[in-house]
């Protein structure tokens, strides 16, 4: 039964994504910015040099909380719920897929302050979604 399991998942592993060696690069000197401490109840107080090493600090601290909503949320602003929940969210998939239009997300990226796109940056190179 295990061969069969190994066998099955085999080409998921295969055909993975892997980051990079420069992403994992660029990943390791943005941690060495950003100090997480937790204090007594487990809250997160973040520090980092600047803006983005924050948000970066954040976005790690979040998904070491709660990785599994972090991905849903995920999913879910991708309009693709149906795919992990069932026939049962496709009206919301198809509300978000109305809504969110990828066009108008790069015009206003286009149009924000530095400070603001850095941060944007730091997020999206932690997710590997920004293309802009």
């Amino acid at each position: 039964m295990k061969q069969f399991f190994f066998l099955l998942l085999w080409p998921a592993f295969l055909f993975s994504q892997s980051p990079t060696k420069e992403a994992i690069t660029r990943w390791e000197l943005q941690a060495k910015q950003v100090t997480i401490s937790r204090d007594d109840y487990g809250v997160p107080h973040i520090y980092g040099k600047t803006d983005a090493d924050a948000v970066f600090g954040l976005m790690y601290a979040q998904c070491e909380d709660d990785f599994k909503r972090v991905e849903m949320n995920y999913i879910e602003k991708l309009g693709r719920l149906a795919e992990v929940n069932g026939a049962e969210d496709i009206y919301d998939d198809l509300l978000i897929r109305l809504i969110i239009d990828a066009e108008d997300a790069k015009k206003d990226y286009q149009k924000a302050p530095e400070w603001f796109k850095k941060a944007m940056h730091c997020l999206c190179r932690r997710h590997q979604f920004l293309h802009v």
